[in-house]
């Protein structure tokens, strides 16, 4: 099969878990020598991947799709001016500037997304669809990164005649964070338009629960894939580190509840057997999130504790692999329920255990792996609470983390996910050119 796949992208400058899933995903895909087109959108993709099967320009470059959305002439400039707006140096200090426009601005951009041949940003889907559309493109699949794209399907039904699909992640957190009215336009603007989507896949059985009701999907328009991670690179060891070491790898925001496990680093440096226990941040941030690791800094300078405390900038490949391996426990305390948790399945490929909120897909894939313990009260001091026999039993941990990595290896990775999305893309492929 010739597989087109697009992808926004998070221009490299902080952990993105879309991203990652769909670069691990094409790769596997290619392996099994299906042709892929993967088609960034908005920033350039990972530069850490020297293989990546990119055949496309970028599409939706940030820096044309924001011109366009404020100012009416960019809707009308010849190509070569815009493509000088998508030189990759241009997208990627844009990429470091995301998060920087107004609340308002973003709301009304992802509309206009929404509403495709109706939204200011016409010219850019023309020009996707019109290199879709040459024969040398043209794929027998198309395959959506998430859901805030669902304003490209009817364009390329109509000109290309091919099934579209649509995967599922943690899409709802972002429309509802637009805000009134802006995320009630979203929404029922993808509810009308979901309806042109061939097939939805969730990473999970919870997020397919979740967006079944919110979608108002027929249960067989969705079935669920649990995405899993290349286990290339990811180190197995004998034991855990000597110094009890908490580990962080996410976007440095209160969302994701970082302020939370610094806190709980407080408490848990309050226990005189944890005196030497360290933390470590890594995962990057955006332009935004500054003001907030300051206040974090601060609140640890108080404590006494800063030096206890590493902010990680670099989190590449081997940079990433080498921070694993230094962690005790790993933690997340997401605020919100999540609908995948890639840094989980990073951390047991490493066999270092996770300790996480009941929430989202914790619950799944905790029951599913074994390879960590949940905490119910989604507080600092429940959190502190849960970590503290980890780190105070390197054995318990260790097993944990064991367990965790066989599960990993086992069934959550990148081959399996991929053998069974091909299953899935070959059934609608063939539904598609038989009736």
């Amino acid at each position: 099969m010739k597989i087109a796949h697009l992808t926004p992208s998070s221009g490299d400058t902080f952990y993105c878990e879309n991203c990652q899933r769909d670069i691990a995903l094409v790769n596997a895909m290619q392996k099994m020598e299906h042709e892929i087109l993967l088609m960034p959108m908005y920033l350039p993709v990972n530069a850490d991947e020297k293989d990546l099967p990119t055949s496309s320009p970028i599409f939706f470059g940030g820096v044309n799709v924001y011109l366009q959305q404020k100012l009416s002439i960019f809707r009308k400039t010849p190509r070569w001016l815009d493509k000088l707006f998508d030189n990759p140096k241009l997208l990627q200090w844009a990429g470091r500037k995301a998060g920087m426009t107004s609340a308002k601005d973003l709301a009304e951009t992802t509309i206009s997304m929404l509403n495709g041949n109706h939204g200011k940003q016409v010219k850019e889907l023309n020009r996707l669809v019109d290199w879709l559309a040459l024969e040398e493109n043209k794929p027998d699949i198309v395959t959506l990164s998430n859901v805030l794209l669902v304003g490209l399907v009817k364009p390329i039904k109509e000109r290309l005649g091919v099934p579209v699909l649509c995967l599922l992640q943690d899409e709802d957190g972002f429309i509802d964070g637009l805000g009134a009215p802006y995320a009630k336009q979203s929404w029922d603007i993808v509810t009308e338009l979901a309806k042109d989507i061939d097939l939805f896949i969730s990473v999970s059985k919870y997020y397919s629960d979740v967006m079944q009701e919110r979608l108002s999907l027929e249960p067989e328009l969705l079935e669920v894939v649990r995405m899993g991670i290349s286990l290339d690179g990811y180190l197995h060891r004998d034991k855990l580190p000597e110094v009890p070491t908490i580990g962080y790898l996410s976007r440095s925001c209160s969302e994701r509840g970082l302020d939370k496990l610094v806190d709980a680093f407080i408490i848990l440096k309050k226990n005189d057997k944890l005196k030497n226990a360290r933390l470590r941040i890594s995962g990057g941030a955006r332009g935004d999130d500054a003001p907030f690791i300051d206040s974090l800094k601060k609140r640890l300078s108080n404590a006494g504790i800063i030096d206890d405390v590493e902010f990680l900038p670099d989190f590449s490949k081997e940079a990433k692999y080498k921070f694993l391996n230094s962690l005790s426990v790993m933690c997340v305390p997401e605020k919100q329920p999540v609908a995948y948790g890639l840094y989980v399945l990073e951390a047991l490929a490493s066999g270092v255990p996770v300790v996480e909120p009941a929430i989202g897909v914790f619950p799944e894939l905790i029951e599913l792996t074994g390879g960590g313990v949940l905490y119910n009260e989604n507080n600092a001091q429940s959190l502190a609470k849960a970590m503290e026999p980890l780190l105070l039993d390197p054995d318990y941990a260790h097993k944990l983390g064991q367990k965790g990595r066989d599960a990993v290896t086992e069934t959550l990775n990148v081959e399996n996910n991929a053998r069974e999305l091909i299953t899935i893309y070959e059934r609608i492929v063939q539904k598609k050119q038989g009736g």
